[in-house]
């Protein structure tokens, strides 16, 4: 019982936690209000939900020390948007944008983040320009969502970003926090254009997926390496921090 209860309760406090454990919020779809968050927190009846809301609060796994207050974020590969419900709680003053490939995950992030101001929601694929893409593959468990990039009127394509397109549409000179979790695609962002964002982001926190994308951490290292940054692990992640712009902080 501990082992589920005690980490609801450090997320959502102790009248919340004991609500939600008795509700069963690990096993059951539905919608839970959290006076934490002073929001809905929905889940559907899915693995992929179920283990996301698991990584993001139970599991604290953006839960580290960051060196800086962060004011601009891009959440890439957001799913249903509970890691931009996270941040956007942590630092009220950020703005995140949360781009997520698939419609019916998109959607919920639409419903997850009503209440946060803060948080832009684009439907479509981090990649490194601003083509069109098509979703190639679906995980069993609908946690992934592998993209290709295709011809501009290939039917039910959908947008690409270019990270540094979404800088220059926010008016962001640098970008404070860049969360990657894109199934495979992270070899792609990093092979090309990586000098127009690269040395202007401080924190990079990323899931590599050589598994589903041959070469994705070649191409991360051998970008990430022409430049002066730190590296750390952090449950399924790694951690980047650039040395020239934290420095500075």
């Amino acid at each position: 019982m501990s082992k589920r209860l005690i980490p609801l309760i450090r997320a959502f406090g102790l009248y919340d936690g004991l609500r939600f454990f008795s509700k069963r919020i690990i096993k059951k779809a539905g919608r839970y209000r959290s006076s934490r968050y002073q929001s809905d927190i929905y889940i559907r009846d899915k693995f992929a939900d179920k283990y996301t809301f698991k990584q993001v609060f139970l599991e604290d796994q953006y839960n580290f020390k960051f060196p800086f207050t962060p004011t601009t974020m891009l959440d890439g590969g957001a799913n249903i948007g509970l890691a931009s419900v996270y941040f956007a709680h942590r630092f009220p003053n950020a703005k995140i944008v949360a781009v997520e490939p698939s419609e019916e995950n998109y959607k919920m992030i639409l419903k997850n983040t009503e209440k946060f101001s803060n948080v832009i929601a684009k439907r479509g694929g981090i990649w490194n320009n601003n083509k069109q893409l098509v979703i190639i593959d679906k995980a069993a468990y609908d946690n992934s969502f592998m993209v290709t990039e295709v011809a501009e009127d290939t039917p039910d394509s959908l947008p690409a970003f270019s990270i540094h397109s979404i800088m220059k549409e926010q008016g962001w000179s640098t970008l404070d926090v860049l969360k990657l979790d894109i199934e495979g695609s992270e070899k792609e962002v990093f092979e090309k254009n990586v000098e127009e964002w690269l040395p202007r982001t401080k924190m990079l926190i990323i899931e590599i997926h050589d598994n589903m994308r041959k070469g994705a951490s070649q191409s991360v290292f051998a970008a990430i390496s022409k430049y002066d940054f730190t590296f750390s692990m952090h449950h399924e992640n790694l951690v980047f921090i650039n040395q020239n712009l934290t420095l500075r902080d």
